[in-house]
């Protein structure tokens, strides 16, 4: 997904981002699986290199920009949830798995990789330190946000940067993974999970702010403004506008 974002706006760009993102529909083992993460994982496997495989790949689309992964050796995401045991509404189950976290039918407290203390991608670092604003969020909070945060050396270097940080807040809960949380819930519970990392810009919609001046303090706990703006899709629902979303990073990123 992130590779078809950034591809060529033309014919080939936008075709070969809807061959990436599609999924087959079969009774069989491919059913729902996408093709650009069979394409990704066979350019690994003759390649040997996951960044050489994404690298090839945006090629091939014509991305403009480069996708990194955080770390090259496999990770297993795991949660503690609380409220699985209906006879036991207070214990805590650990589960593991993306979709597992996800979906998960209670309430995650937190998150934690494992290996705990896996290798960052060498050129995502180069790509931190060099970097004049690093952009974090918005996507799945538990799954896809925070887990960047929990590779040491990842969170050490957006730590050390001289870039600006911006946190970009998603539009509201996502069934599952984030049901009950408030904007301030979302900022909360990254700052749980990295304290020692600042932000210095958090930016949130307009139509889902229920309390900015509660939102706009505890931005400030993270060392952050808050910027407030209309940055949601005026159709799909829960969706950012990368229109509005794009020209209010010029105005912050100016």
């Amino acid at each position: 997904m992130a590779l078809a974002a950034l591809c060529r706006d033309d014919e080939w760009g936008r075709t070969w981002a809807d061959v990436l993102q599609h999924r087959f529909r079969s009774d069989g083992a491919l059913h729902d699986h996408a093709v650009g993460n069979l394409l990704i994982v066979a350019l690994w496997e003759l390649l040997g290199e996951a960044v050489d495989g994404l690298d090839w790949v945006a090629r091939l689309l014509g991305a403009q920009g480069r996708v990194l992964p955080m770390s090259a050796v496999p990770l297993d995401i795991t949660a503690r949830v609380l409220g699985l045991d209906p006879d036991h509404p207070e214990a805590i189950t650990e589960i593991r798995g993306q979709a597992e976290v996800a979906t998960t039918e209670g309430y995650v407290v937190d998150v934690a990789l494992d290996p705990a203390d896996p290798p960052a991608c060498p050129e995502a670092l180069v790509a931190i330190a060099e970097a004049d604003w690093v952009v974090v969020g918005p996507g799945s909070w538990f799954t896809s946000v925070i887990p960047n945060l929990l590779v040491p050396a990842l969170c050490r270097g957006l730590e050390q940067t001289s870039a600006q940080r911006v946190l970009t807040l998603n539009l509201g809960e996502q069934k599952g993974e984030t049901d009950g949380f408030s904007p301030e819930t979302h900022l909360e519970v990254l700052g749980a999970h990295a304290p020692d990392l600042r932000i210095d810009v958090v930016l949130a919609d307009q139509g889902h702010v229920p309390d900015p001046a509660s939102l706009r303090r505890t931005a400030q706990s993270l060392g952050a403004d808050l910027v407030i703006a209309d940055i949601a899709d005026d159709v799909r629902q829960l969706h950012h506008a990368p229109d509005k979303l794009a020209k209010v990073f010029r105005e912050i990123f100016g």
